[in-house]
């Protein structure tokens, strides 16, 4: 009987045992993740689940007996600790050994940490598991007075969760916008503008030199300049770290990542990976990426596993990601580097009234090219603006005075 071993337990690794089974694979599938919780989506823990929105039930990609009446095998707490890949075994937990036929690395990626004087007191938090999301849900209480490190995308939702559930939010960031290396000056302070109507405190330009306790417990931050501001609690969120440990230790070619090709196939026989752990070719983009997104592990299990059975795989998606903030939801899709395009073309209006967020849309354009879009609470069209991003890195150019009028139909742009 074949074996297929998936490490990770996670959305990626719980998609892949899926598609395996429902493309008719009759062996062995062990699936293996080192948390205790089984796998689960990771969008609910800072949005729905922690605004108040969503139950906590709603995270997990199966039910609890759906891997037993799928003949799934599902190994919790355990870490896999040793990769051999000339003989195709993995050892379990530092002892076991476990041979496979074709193996799957969905390790995802951990919080990077932050280095300094008191980020071990009480009160000081991630956000990456499910246990972090509970946490979170039981301290953020009316009048807490939360300090949020980092203003990127878990930064800015964690503020947004904060002030929905009556605390206080401030937010430090070393750059002078949040999210600027992603969406670039013209859109960021869009972003600043929304937290600030909802009463969001920004330290821009600044660090943390010093999270303060007393009796082990949080009391404040120490920014950079030397200023000192009141905290019941501190969220850190400064990026995250690919878990490539398992993989480097094999002697897998790692470069910000597991390297995989276009079939998510690694540079060792037998072995795939794909989700936050994977830079993969990206036939599409012409180049590696290593994207951070849902619709990464949601779609990368999948195609890796049709690779695992030797189907033709080219993953070539188009990137995409969502976020909800206060009365704003948004979705992006397409890759647009900083420095990278020429400017963004808005379509709709950007301005908050009221305190309420705007709609409207921003492409990301370079040569007339649409790289990347964003629909801001506007809905249904985002097909579409995939679609433009697709033939944008196709080398199809659109009349850019066109894309800004909301009356032309997105598709009519590639007529």
């Amino acid at each position: 009987m074949s074996v297929f071993v998936i490490v990770g337990a996670s959305l990626a690794g719980a998609k892949a045992a899926e598609t395996l089974r429902r493309e008719g694979f009759d062996g062995r599938i062990v699936l293996i993740g080192a948390e205790t919780a089984r796998p689960y989506e990771r969008p609910p823990l800072s949005k729905g689940y922690l605004n108040g929105t969503e139950s906590r039930e709603k995270a997990f990609v199966h039910e609890e007996g759906w891997y037993g009446s799928n003949d799934v095998e599902l190994i919790l707490g355990m870490e896999a600790t040793d990769l051999d890949t000339g003989t195709h075994t993995l050892t379990l937990g530092g002892f076991e050994p476990l041979h496979y036929d074709k193996l799957l690395i969905a390790t995802g990626s951990r919080p990077r940490q932050l280095d300094v004087p008191g980020a071990d007191l009480s009160g000081v938090r991630y956000l990456r598991t499910i246990f972090d999301s509970d946490a979170l849900v039981e301290h953020l209480q009316p009048g807490v007075r939360v300090v949020i490190v980092g203003a990127g995308w878990i930064g800015l939702e964690t503020a947004a969760a904060a002030v929905n559930r009556g605390a206080s939010a401030l937010v430090v960031e070393m750059d002078s916008l949040p999210l600027r290396r992603v969406l670039g000056d013209e859109v960021a302070g869009i972003f600043a503008n929304l937290h600030r109507a909802h009463g969001v405190d920004f330290r821009f330009e600044s660090g943390v030199s010093e999270l303060i306790g007393e009796v082990g417990s949080l009391s404040g931050v120490r920014l950079s300049d030397g200023t000192e501001v009141p905290a019941d609690l501190a969220i850190l969120g400064v990026g995250i770290v690919p878990n490539v440990e398992l993989a480097a230790r094999a002697g897998l070619e790692v470069d910000n990542g597991i390297v995989t090709d276009a079939a998510l196939r690694t540079s060792a026989p037998d072995v795939y990976a794909c989700g936050d752990v994977a830079s993969s070719f990206n036939p599409l983009l012409g180049k590696r990426i290593r994207v951070e997104h849902w619709a990464n592990a949601l779609n990368g299990g999948p195609a890796a596993a049709k690779s695992m059975l030797g189907q033709e795989v080219a993953y070539d998606r188009v990137p995409y990601f969502f976020s909800d903030q206060y009365d704003l939801g948004m979705e992006y899709s397409g890759y647009a580097e900083p420095g990278g395009y020429d400017q963004v073309v808005f379509r709709g209006s950007t301005e908050i009234r009221d305190g309420k967020a705007p709609e409207f849309m921003a492409f990301w354009v370079r040569e007339a090219r649409v790289l990347a879009g964003m629909n801001v609470n506007v809905w249904d069209v985002n097909p579409d603006v995939q679609e433009l991003a697709r033939a944008g890195y196709s080398g199809k150019s659109v009349d850019l005075d066109r894309l800004a009028d909301p009356n032309v139909p997105l598709l009519d742009l590639l007529s």
